[in-house]
């Protein structure tokens, strides 16, 4: 074998466990017992003060190039990803310049990231009024399911489904058992909700109100359901909205939802006036409300926990006026997701078995991905070794993300990343050594 890894504890479908793993051409062969005699032209020994995971897979990544490379490029996103132990990034059609809504511009975005990946990165395609005749070559190109928003994305050259354009989509993707994933929110709720403007927190929050997802939720539902499609539900923040996910699922809905360790790790009222690094839409919300959401995970009624990392330059999240109608919305976390979520996992029972589970074997699922998330024989031997009792301070200017932007700034985290491994080989940083993955290829 090319690497054999022995590991006092490692996340396998036994749970965590001692195990010993053989890689051979950048696949698992083999995933024995602790202490079991396998040879292989390189052993890594590790100690018990970390666990091997599977590389964690985040689904929700807006890397912005190219067009917008100065908000973030793929050879920064991809370093921040690695070094948060997540190997597979899945990229959102917007932000960048063309969008990803024809296949054409798919091949743009895929020159502009060639040769320059860190880890495997794959490519969301868009759903926007009028190219529903583009949706069936961008499936046969290889992306693995297609965005759309509900209401305004923030750029124009992305603009949002209306109902009738929903339900055109979604029949149309029906029919080659595609996936629609969704920013549910309604416009119209939004449009009645009291002006963002200013720097208090609790009139942003006032602007994004719950009740704007609830509404939009139950519209993807029916959608979904009329149409016989499946979707998926983005960023959740509400917690009102889980008994209608899960009525939904219970009456054979093909739907699933996702949050981001912003919703489970912040609440809104620690979030002091003129802070616009937490801004995002939806926004973060009230303590209880995150408790619901944690709830939520451990029901099994929100599936994956995924960044959505949406960088900016500094000028645009506006901290000199501290305007939060002003700022741009979006949390930078792709290299911290895995040590934010398990800081709060552990306080409330859950084991790491628990975090990869929603990090890296469900994401993978939602994507088609056969080969990412878990440590079995046939997967890719894609990496984490982590240092869970292990604690640092975040210091925003040695994330790896391009711009030194972030809602984590100066917080404590539980739990260290010390190397990722993708395919077999340790990433540096020095060698981009990432793959384009295609739906089906992987």
């Amino acid at each position: 074998m090319d690497l054999v890894v022995r590991a006092a504890r490692a996340v396998t479908a036994e749970g965590e466990v001692p195990a010993t793993v053989g890689v051979d051409g950048g696949r698992i062969v083999a995933v024995e017992p602790g202490g079991a005699s396998l040879s292989g032209d390189r052993v890594l020994d590790l100690g018990d003060d970390v666990v091997l995971l599977p590389g964690l897979v985040d689904t929700h990544v807006h890397v912005n190039d190219p067009g917008r490379a100065e908000w973030e490029g793929f050879e920064t996103a991809t370093r921040a990803a690695a070094a948060g132990g997540v190997t597979t990034i899945v990229d959102m059609p917007l932000n960048s310049l063309p969008p990803t809504v024809d296949v054409a511009a798919l091949e743009v975005k895929r020159a502009a990231a060639t040769g320059r990946v860190h880890v495997d990165v794959g490519f969301w395609g868009g759903a926007i009024p009028g190219n529903v005749g583009d949706l069936r070559g961008l499936h046969d190109s290889g992306v693995f399911g297609f965005k759309c928003f509900l209401l305004h994305s923030g750029v124009d050259e992305f603009p949002p489904l209306d109902p009738a354009g929903l339900d055109e989509a979604l029949r149309e993707l029906s029919s080659f058992d595609a996936l629609m994933i969704v920013h549910a929110e309604d416009a119209h709720e939004i449009d009645s909700a009291p002006e963002p403007h200013g720097g208090r927190y609790v009139d942003f929050l006032h602007s994004r109100p719950r009740q704007a997802e609830n509404l939009a939720i139950t519209h993807v539902i029916e959608a979904a359901r009329r149409n016989s499609a499946r979707a998926h539900i983005l960023h959740l923040s509400s917690s009102d909205a889980l008994p209608l996910i899960a009525s939904a699922r219970r009456d054979g809905v093909a739907l699933t939802a996702e949050t981001c360790p912003h919703y489970l790790s912040f609440v809104a009222e620690e979030i002091r006036d003129g802070a616009t690094q937490f801004k995002c839409c939806p926004p973060i919300r009230e303590a209880a409300n995150r408790e619901l959401l944690w709830q939520g995970l451990a029901d099994g009624v929100i599936d994956t926990v995924v960044s959505d990392h949406s960088p900016c330059t500094p000028e645009l999240k506006r901290f000199d006026s501290g305007d939060f109608g002003l700022a741009w919305g979006g949390i930078s976390s792709l290299q911290l997701g895995l040590p934010a979520i398990w800081t709060q996992a552990r306080q409330r029972g859950f084991a790491l078995t628990d975090v990869v589970r929603w990090m890296a074997e469900r994401p993978a699922a939602q994507a088609g991905m056969r080969r990412k998330g878990h440590l079995a024989v046939g997967y890719d031997a894609d990496f984490c070794v982590f240092a869970p009792e292990e604690a640092f301070v975040v210091d925003v200017a040695k994330l790896k993300h391009r711009n030194p932007v972030s809602a984590y700034d100066r917080r404590p985290l539980a739990g260290v990343v010390r190397s990722t491994w993708l395919r077999g080989t340790e990433i540096t940083g020095d060698e981009p050594r990432g793959t384009l993955l295609t739906r089906g290829d992987c």
